[in-house]
């Protein structure tokens, strides 16, 4: 393996000790932020106590903590490492610095089941029902247009994507219909559209973590095989990857944990994008490092833009997926322009 891989091993462990570090101080120091301040000291104060299974009188404090503040900190940490690792695998498997958990049109599928149960009444599952359908939206949208891509039991990466945007393209013009009959639910729908966390609740949470975690680790397990993907196809098929296989079972994972972090938090958009390119300068492209570090980053960087958004202009609160997009648009610009600089010179 080389006499460089145990210190390379060590590098890694530490820049996740460090990410897992900082996400725990960006959970604290998140939970104190808001109308209501409360120390860190009193936070850790009543944490430890619920932990130990310490009998207290419940107090103001306690409620903001568990019933407000710690399940949204919880679901966009959740959320945020979903829609993070999604992208480091969607620019692995595509080859494409631009690729992002949303380019097979799992948005708008989610977007399109989402607007549609609100607007027709639909409540199956009582609340759960605009999630529920969010995420069959995305996973069938994803099934419509791994199929239409589909050519003698391959997947070229090009039709799949050109596939994702025609019927991204035409779900989001469903969508736009449904947005305009709307009527009374105009508001919830476009406040859905722009992504935001502030239906949290414990629920969802549970909900959003053994699917995601789960997904996560399957992610990681395939780490090797991505990096071998780097290489080409062609190269990673002569070195024994099943390219197809890969391909397939990366595009369940990833619709599954997308599907379900849009079901919980609506549309948020780019931290697929930017948090694996940012990650990807500071480790480089190992994907053994890349995607639990990105899992990481990307917790912190929702959970810090989220409160920005319910805090910037208290008491009314912003969508989050209104900064995600001013802060990710410039990237991507910037983005557009690198590659063109190296293809153009």
């Amino acid at each position: 393996m080389g006499s460089d891989y145990p210190k390379k091993i060590f590098h890694w462990r530490l820049i996740v000790l460090i990410l897992i570090v900082i996400l725990g101080l960006s959970i604290l120091l998140a939970t104190a932020i808001g109308p209501v301040q409360i120390s860190p000291l009193t936070i850790l104060t009543i944490l430890i106590n619920k932990l130990s299974l310490v009998s207290t009188p419940q107090d103001t404090n306690e409620i903001i903590i568990f019933q407000i503040r710690l399940p949204r900190i919880i679901l966009s940490l959740l959320v945020g490492s979903a829609l993070a690792v999604s992208g480091v695998v969607m620019q692995g498997i595509f080859k494409n610095p631009m690729a992002d958990p949303y380019i097979i049109g799992i948005s708008s599928g989610a977007a399109f089941g989402a607007s549609s149960t609100m607007v027709l009444g639909i409540a199956i599952f009582g609340p759960y029902t605009v999630s529920f359908m969010a995420f069959l939206g995305a996973i069938t949208t994803t099934f419509v247009v791994y199929n239409i891509a589909r050519a003698g039991g391959k997947v070229p990466v090009e039709t799949l994507l050109l596939s994702g945007i025609a019927l991204a393209s035409f779900l989001s013009a469903l969508t736009g219909l449904i947005t305009y009959i709307s009527g009374e639910e105009l508001h919830q729908i476009i406040f859905w559209l722009m992504g935001g966390l502030w239906n949290a609740n414990w629920n969802k949470v549970m909900i959003a973590f053994p699917v995601i975690s789960f997904g996560i680790v399957l992610v990681y397990l395939f780490a090797r095989d991505l990096n071998v993907m780097l290489l080409g196809e062609e190269p990673a098929q002569h070195l024994g990857i099943e390219t197809e296989f890969l391909k397939k079972i990366m595009l369940i994972i990833v619709s599954l944990i997308t599907g379900v972090a849009v079901s919980v938090s609506g549309i948020i958009g780019f931290v697929g994008l930017i948090i694996p390119h940012i990650v990807r300068i500071l480790v480089g492209p190992d994907h053994r490092i890349l995607i639990p570090a990105s899992a990481l980053t990307g917790a912190v960087f929702l959970i810090w833009t989220d409160t920005l958004a319910r805090t910037i202009i208290t008491p009314t609160e912003i969508p989050v997926g209104i900064i995600t997009a001013l802060s990710g648009a410039p990237f991507f610009i910037y983005l557009l322009r690198r590659k063109k600089r190296e293809m153009f010179g």
